[in-house]
């Protein structure tokens, strides 16, 4: 007749060495997935404030509506708490040949806050994403 042993001590022993493993993993997970969130989230709203920008009749005003639009839509603090938006337009006047006429340009740059996951180091945590979009010639300031 076999006698029964009691496993209940390399049960614990095989828990307590790859519980770490499992957790760690599982950070990995979380942090890879806000850097994919966080980029999701910039990217849309530098699409939007692009498109923002490009129906406004001047650099000005483009850079005014582009910038509400990226605060609005990137209110997440774990995202991008302090987005830094730069708006290129094209000057009046200026040569109407090459790739850039007739397009706004916006880039927005910012830092994915590590808040809650500081453990797990997952590279660089700045952000940069640049939209274009086309102006409408006939609501362009330099249009006849």
């Amino acid at each position: 007749m076999k006698t029964v042993r009691d496993r209940g001590a390399a049960d614990a022993l095989g828990l307590v060495l790859i519980a770490p493993a499992v957790i760690g993993l599982a950070l990995l997970v979380v942090a890879l997935g806000r850097g994919v969130d966080a980029r999701a989230q910039v990217r849309s709203a530098a699409e939007a404030s692009a498109q923002a920008a490009a129906l406004e009749r001047d650099a000005h005003s483009a850079s005014i509506a582009a910038n509400e639009v990226a605060r609005a839509m990137l209110t997440d603090s774990d995202a991008c708490p302090d987005p830094s938006i730069g708006v290129v337009y094209p000057r009046p006047g200026a040569p109407t040949s090459g790739i850039s006429f007739g397009l706004v340009e916006v880039t927005i740059r910012c830092t994915v806050s590590d808040r809650g996951i500081e453990v797990v180091q997952s590279g660089s945590r700045e952000q940069v994403v640049t939209a274009v979009a086309s102006i409408d010639f006939f609501r362009a300031s330099g249009a006849p």
